[in-house]
């Protein structure tokens, strides 16, 4: 079996001009900017572009519309609330004073016994 020969200076320097010559060989063989190819790729990706914003404007003018509809029906639900809240509130306040004159006519009648028995 044989050793591992090491490349010498010049054959290491051959392979790296080697790979230059190959490097800008590739980038000179890709096509300009205006090379049909390019202009139809960048179209293509303008239109995928385009197609995407109105997707994603879409999906947010239908999320603002949903949070619309939800704010709505909350306000209705809070009107709704406060209504009732304020019925239930005019009713106590109903009860309570039809108490404090049935409170006041019982005392007032407590105070003509006290006066009769006098």
């Amino acid at each position: 079996m044989g050793g591992f020969k090491e490349k010498t200076f010049g054959e290491r320097l051959k392979a790296a001009e080697d790979a230059k010559k190959k490097a800008l060989a590739k980038f000179r063989s890709q096509p300009g900017p205006d090379d049909p190819a390019v202009i139809a790729r960048q179209a293509a990706r303008q239109t995928i572009s385009a197609s995407r914003e109105a997707r994603t404007a879409e999906r947010s003018a239908t999320r603002e519309a949903q949070k619309v509809r939800e704010a709505v029906e909350r306000a209705a639900r809070d009107a709704e609330q406060a209504a009732r809240d304020a019925e239930e509130a005019a009713r106590k306040s109903a009860d309570e004073a039809a108490a404090e004159i049935q409170r006041k006519a019982a005392r007032d009648a407590r105070y003509a016994a006290r006066k009769a028995r006098k």
